[in-house]
């Protein structure tokens, strides 16, 4: 990230503080809903994917720890925010995707792949803002899409989507956006291995300056978080599947534009 104007360093700190809002606010969407924008500024995706991965590691991992701390009662169990054994279950679903990602072991067509997977984030996010929200009714379903997003959260970090999809249908609110933390701490650890493997500059320097950038937005994204829990539960899902749409659209007008 050299010789860059004062114009586009500005413009990189918004994004992620933007990117550190959705991420705290929502439990996803903090790496689809800024990646775009930044390759925008500087098509350098390797540049921005570890400071990203950085980021959802630190935020992350903070977030549930102190959540969990607040709802410790002395003398009585404790009540978690992550859904422990739903994440197992999942995750033992994706990992064999997730490092076929990783490893580059399957190359598929960028545009293409994203094409398939934003139509399919829409019909979900369309559903959710009609207040009707698709239920597969198959495990066969829910688990090729769960591969398909540990697959894509290999290659890229982009994945989410696609599993915040089925997770939604299972998870109570309450219990979403944590568990995806611990889900997304996982995935991303194993893709930070990736890059320190592959000797990929982490741009630990501008870590001094994005890391303010991404708290100010995390800040802000969890008072937004509280509102939103406190709000009735079709209203939730409306968020929800505004933001999908969002990412969905955003996703189809780079694939069907690369």
């Amino acid at each position: 990230m050299t010789d860059l104007s004062l114009i586009q360093y500005v413009l990189i700190a918004l994004i992620f503080i933007w990117s550190g809002f959705v991420r705290s606010g929502l439990g996803f969407g903090g790496a689809v809903l800024s990646l775009p924008f930044l390759l925008l500024v500087e098509n350098q995706p390797l540049v921005y994917l570890p400071l990203i991965a950085v980021h959802l590691l630190v935020f992350s991992s903070l977030t549930i720890v102190l959540n969990n701390r607040r709802r410790t009662v002395p003398g009585q169990p404790m009540v978690g925010t992550v859904d422990w054994p739903y994440l197992w279950r999942i995750l033992a679903i994706m990992i064999v995707p997730k490092l076929v990602g990783v490893l580059g072991l399957l190359t598929l067509p960028a545009n293409i792949m994203s094409v398939i997977i934003f139509s399919i984030v829409a019909l979900y996010s369309i559903s959710y803002i009609l207040d009707k929200p698709f239920r597969s009714n198959s495990k066969v379903v829910d688990g090729a899409f769960l591969m398909l997003g540990g697959y894509i959260s290999g290659t890229s970090l982009i994945g989410a989507p696609l599993i915040i999809a089925v997770v939604a249908q299972h998870l109570p609110k309450e219990k979403l956006r944590d568990t995806l933390f611990a889900l997304w701490f996982i995935l991303v650890t194993i893709k930070m291995a990736a890059f320190i493997y592959a000797g990929v500059d982490l741009q630990l320097i501008h870590h001094l300056w994005l890391l303010p950038c991404a708290a100010i937005g995390h800040v802000t994204g969890l008072r937004f978080h509280e509102r939103m829990m406190s709000a009735e539960t079709p209203v939730f899902f409306r968020l929800l599947g505004g933001t999908l749409l969002l990412i969905s659209c955003i996703g189809l007008w780079k694939g069907l534009s690369g």
